[in-house]
């Protein structure tokens, strides 16, 4: 039997009930903590759902910059943007265990997630920071991105991602936010869910190959709670299994 992770990044709405409604429908979520949105409340809320639909809970850290919701690249030094990502992941390390709950993964969000995908020192850094406070706690990025090269190369456990929600570029990139299209519609996100799922394709003008073992729907999407409830329906039609890694 086909299995796929089905994730969500959330922690990233407060003041809505958006995670409660999301959460069922996926076998894995990326929690906000605080680089982007987030603090320790909505940290604890969002491990907690998690723990009570027994869907896998990750750190989803990201350049500290709240202003641009972590989307823009940071001029950092290193050692700061280690610190950073280390506070970030600590927080839900922290909260995971005073829930009882087991940290599954880490995926950086937004920026920070796009430039290790294409930048060998960033996710080299990214890399020594989990296997520095986490070991054995998977890293999940960009299927066929450098992130999952440099993963590879040091024998680390990683999660290929694909993405429900984003017009790719041939080079597997995603298209930036800032550019039409960037956003795929309801009737496209089912199309690309199958390719990723079953075919491990996804088409970026030529059809591009992409083995993923995880896919992505952003809870920001329009629509998403509906989204995520026909992606997951969908996904069952066809015999795929949906669980975590």
């Amino acid at each position: 039997m086909l299995t796929i992770d089905l994730n969500a990044d959330l922690g990233e709405h407060p003041g809505t009930n958006l995670d409660e409604q999301i959460m069922p429908y996926l076998s894995s979520c990326n929690v906000a903590c605080g680089g982007h949105i987030g603090d320790e409340a909505s940290v604890r809320q969002t491990v907690r759902l998690a723990k009570q639909h027994d869907v896998a809970a990750g750190a989803h850290p990201s350049y500290p910059d709240p202003e641009n919701f972590g989307r823009k690249i940071l001029s950092m030094q290193p050692g700061d943007l280690a610190t950073s990502i280390k506070e970030q992941i600590n927080l839900v390390k922290r909260v995971c265990e005073e829930e009882e709950v087991k940290l599954h993964h880490v995926k950086p969000h937004g920026a920070l997630y796009n430039h290790a995908a294409a930048n060998q020192f960033i996710s080299e850094l990214i890399l020594k920071v989990i296997e520095e406070l986490v070991p054995g706690v998977y890293w999940m990025g960009l299927a066929g991105s450098i992130s999952e090269a440099v993963a590879k190369r040091h024998g680390y456990s990683f999660i290929a991602e694909g993405f429900a929600d984003r017009q790719y570029e041939p080079d597997g990139s995603l298209r930036s936010r800032t550019l039409d299209g960037a956003v795929l519609q309801k009737t496209e996100v089912l199309k690309q869910v199958e390719e990723l799922a079953v075919n491990n394709r996804v088409n970026a003008g030529d059809w591009l190959t992409l083995n993923v073992q995880s896919i992505c729907l952003h809870s920001d999407t329009e629509g998403a709670v509906t989204l995520a409830k026909e992606i997951h329906e969908h996904l069952v039609d066809k015999g795929i299994k949906i669980t975590a890694v």
